[in-house]
């Protein structure tokens, strides 16, 4: 669990260390700090994946794979409706939420 407590911690505080660097590389690390949010993304999914593995029974990470399934969903019907406004301001706080949620369900786990 500690490494999955420290994986995590590094996927949320890579892009804040990347915008660090702005003064020095300006709009490149801009770009590579929302890119890095998607890594962030990858990161913590495959988390929830691993420990989902491990506790199929856990609810809070059940709930948390829904939603993720969810979003993906709405994001491709989204597409097919060539970008519902409503749609879309529904998915763009989304993967923030996730973020929160699941880095709150890791830090709740004791370390074991």
């Amino acid at each position: 669990m500690k490494t999955i407590k420290n994986i995590n911690t590094f996927a949320i505080c890579l892009p804040f260390v990347l915008l660090l660097t702005y003064p020095i590389f300006k709009e490149l690390a801009f770009i590579l700090a929302l890119y890095s949010t998607m890594l962030t993304g990858f990161l913590q999914f495959s988390i929830g994946v691993k420990m989902l593995i491990d506790n199929p029974h856990d609810r809070a990470l059940q709930t948390y794979m829904a939603v993720v399934a969810s979003f993906f969903i709405l994001w491709l019907i989204n597409h097919r409706l060539n970008y519902n406004h409503f749609l879309t301001y529904i998915l763009f706080p989304t993967p923030l939420l996730l973020a929160i949620y699941l880095s709150s369900i890791i830090y709740k786990k004791p370390n074991q």
